[in-house]
């Protein structure tokens, strides 16, 4: 995070009546923290002579120092206003954030016989997501499920013929480890199938489908090449659930165009490993001799690990990403040599186009 702008209560006039993140000082005690679309009307509200009856905040006479940030999205400043509450209160921050910890659908490798569930707590095993909501999570696993035959059980297995089992290893739908149906093995060939599925984001099951379909055409096999085009469909309707921004968070990776607060520029907010980076900010002057193309890969190749996955990052991004209030754009990719160009290049066109309307 930059560093602040400073100024004095009675210097009010000179501070930009811009979008930003400030602190208000008093000489003890913890900053007043907060957001604001237009700074210089929000601290004249706030630092001001009115009726004392007035039930609207009023610091006039306690605030000596004001720090600020000046923000080009709401973006930057969710961001922002995150780092400076967990630094001023680092007891009380989930209040001053409202930030909700985001839905993840947890597959559970750790486990002797692993099992899907719906979590808003990071550990150990794969994690899929964000999701929207709990709701969202648990219909993309119960859909994910009905795909697969690894067990819906809570309990902790101890397997035996004698385990009376359940119906969902009566209707063929789960290989019943509890029972020793099968082998450790082989029911944990059957979990590497569900976590490749995580991990292609449905890809695997969709090529394996199709390949089978394929053949089974050529062979003039029509009835199973229906039921595999069928079966082809459900995947696909599978992934539709999971959204646009699921994927296994550790390889959760992106880039957010917004505005910048500097005029004639864009920021890039990328995410790696589900965590974002510190921005990089693009001058829309063409430099000399190098195109908007070229500018953007030199910034992607210093793309740097910041390390594992962070709850507060990807309730941001689910946050700013599903809002009516989004003010940039968002493009997804795996690795960052696949990084679509062509498609980040008009985004910040598309970005900076909208930014000079307003």
């Amino acid at each position: 995070m930059r560093d602040p702008a400073t100024a004095l209560p009675t210097d009010l006039e000179s501070i930009p009546d811009k979008p930003a993140v400030f602190l208000l000082w008093a000489s003890e005690g913890k900053p007043y923290l907060a957001r604001t679309a237009l700074l210089r009307r929000r601290l004249k509200r706030l630092i001001s002579e009115r009726d004392r009856v007035s039930r609207v905040l009023n610091l006039r006479g306690v605030v000596e120092r004001i720090e600020y940030w000046i923000t080009g999205s709401q973006l930057e400043s969710t961001l922002i206003h995150l780092e400076l509450a967990q630094k001023f209160f680092p007891e009380d921050w989930p209040r001053v954030t409202r930030l909700r910890p985001p839905v993840l659908v947890r597959l559970t490798l750790d486990n002797l016989f692993p099992r899907t569930l719906v979590t808003s707590k990071l550990g150990r095993g794969l994690f899929y997501g964000p999701f929207a909501s709990r709701a969202a999570a648990e219909r993309f696993e119960g859909a994910v499920l009905d795909l697969f035959q690894i067990r819906r059980c809570e309990e902790n297995l101890t397997p035996s013929p004698e385990h009376p089992g359940c119906i969902y290893g009566e209707m063929n739908r789960c290989l019943r480890p509890c029972q020793q149906a099968v082998s450790i093995e082989e029911y944990r060939g059957e979990v590497s199938r569900v976590e490749q599925f995580f991990n292609t984001r449905g890809e695997s099951l969709i090529d394996a489908a199709e390949t089978a379909r394929d053949r089974a055409s050529t062979e003039m096999n029509f009835e199973d090449a229906q039921r595999l085009h069928e079966r082809i469909e459900r995947i696909r309707g599978v992934q539709a659930l999971a959204g646009d921004l699921t994927a296994p968070i550790d390889h959760l990776r992106g880039v957010a165009v917004v505005p910048s607060a500097e005029p004639e520029a864009v920021d890039l907010w990328f995410m790696n490993h589900g965590r974002w980076l510190e921005p990089r900010q693009l001058a829309l002057a063409e430099a000399a001799g190098q195109s908007m193309d070229h500018r953007v890969r030199e910034m992607v190749a210093g793309l740097e690990d910041a390390g594992g996955p962070d709850p507060e990052h990807l309730a941001i991004l689910l946050r700013w990403h599903g809002s009516s209030w989004r003010d940039g754009e968002w493009i997804g990719f795996d690795l960052p040599e696949r990084i679509p160009y062509r498609r980040l290049v008009n985004a910040i066109g598309r970005v900076h186009s909208a930014k000079r309307v307003l």
